[in-house]
């Protein structure tokens, strides 16, 4: 007997893909004879398996909008996904609110489609509306749980990896991220580095391959070992057991926030333009998000002025809270709500 298919498109990055588990989740337990595929960029696939809930993924990293001729002339033609996932049972869009995305669903001829609703779109009409006030989590599991499958925002979690951690216990320091809004300094980094020596923990600075040089600089300035240097010299799956056995993982708001939740590692965010309750992790005594309260643009190329706001003062007493409610999580309460602290308060 052939098994149903679902087809679910989240074609984006490392923290997308970390906060649509929930709703991965929610899909596998409601459909779980069904054979779901994700439409994602290949280079998650190891994260993806990890959550228990796809059995595999199409690699589709394509632009949502029309591709023109090499010539650039004639009609433009629309991206398309591989002809192995047309004709799906189900197809789910976590991917966006349209119309790009549920367009390129719907050429595919599902015969069941998951999607917001698109004035533009009829075969979307009567399905959940999209907010745009919603943090991302609740948002999946929300068009979910409006189409008839319960989903728990709270199924964040990722399976250990099989493969052996580089470092166990680290202090992990990842100071890039996908656009120059979130990303702190690199001499902040490197003085937060240098106040945290005392704690014993041996350091790690994380990061993709082209971050090798923004890692290197803030090793070179607290004075670290180069061996300290792990941007580009980890898989995924390496960076998922890094993280997995880490004492405490810092970062801004961007992919590996969202790991160290997916862990339930002791973190600090430095959260910038976005704020917290729109992407931010779950509260939880031992992550804090450190936020300056204004939102700004998230694709600016310069720092965001509110995260600039951020010393590092405030980063490494984050530090030290989260260690030390780490070491007595049961019965520890936090000192603010997750995503409620301005500089020069507790976090």
């Amino acid at each position: 007997m052939t098994r149903p298919s679902i087809v679910v498109l989240r074609a984006l990055g490392l923290g997308d893909l970390l906060t649509g588990v929930p709703a991965l989740r929610a899909l596998r337990s409601a459909f779980p004879g069904a054979d779901i595929t994700l439409a994602a960029p290949s280079v998650l696939a190891p994260l993806a398996a990890l959550s228990g809930a796809v059995d595999g993924v199409a690699d589709v990293a394509l632009p949502l909008r029309p591709l023109r001729p090499p010539d650039d002339t004639g009609p433009p033609r629309w991206a398309a996904l591989p002809p192995a996932l047309h004709g799906a049972d189900i197809a789910v869009n976590l991917h966006g609110r349209g119309p790009e995305s549920t367009m390129l669903l719907i050429a595919a001829r599902p015969r069941r489609l998951i999607s917001f609703a698109h004035p533009c779109l009829p075969p979307t009409s009567g399905l959940p509306r999209w907010r745009a006030d919603e943090h991302e989590v609740a948002r999946w599991c929300r068009l979910l749980t409006e189409t008839g499958i319960p989903a728990d925002p709270g199924r964040l979690e990722l399976a250990p990896p099989s493969v052996p951690s580089p470092l166990r216990g680290a202090l992990i320091i990842h100071p890039g991220a996908a656009s120059g809004a979130r990303r702190w300094p690199p001499g902040r980094w490197a003085a937060v580095a240098c106040a945290l020596r005392d704690t014993g923990l041996p350091v790690a600075v994380t990061g993709a391959p082209k971050e090798r040089a923004l890692a290197a600089e803030v090793s070179r300035l607290a004075g670290l070992p180069e061996r300290s240097v792990l941007a580009g010299r980890t898989s995924l799956a390496g960076l998922a057991a890094l993280t997995a056995s880490a004492a405490l993982v810092l970062s801004g708001d961007t992919g590996m926030a969202h790991l160290a939740a997916a862990y339930s590692r002791p973190a600090v965010t430095l959260a910038g333009p976005v704020p917290p309750r729109l992407w931010g992790p779950p509260p939880r005594p031992w992550h804090r998000v450190l936020w300056a309260g204004r939102p700004g643009d998230p694709h600016a190329a310069e720092p965001d002025p509110g995260l600039l706001e951020l010393g590092p003062g405030d980063v490494i007493a984050a530090a030290r809270e989260v260690l030390t409610a780490a070491r007595g999580r049961a019965g520890v309460r936090p000192t603010a709500r997750a995503g409620s602290h301005r500089p020069g308060s507790r976090a």
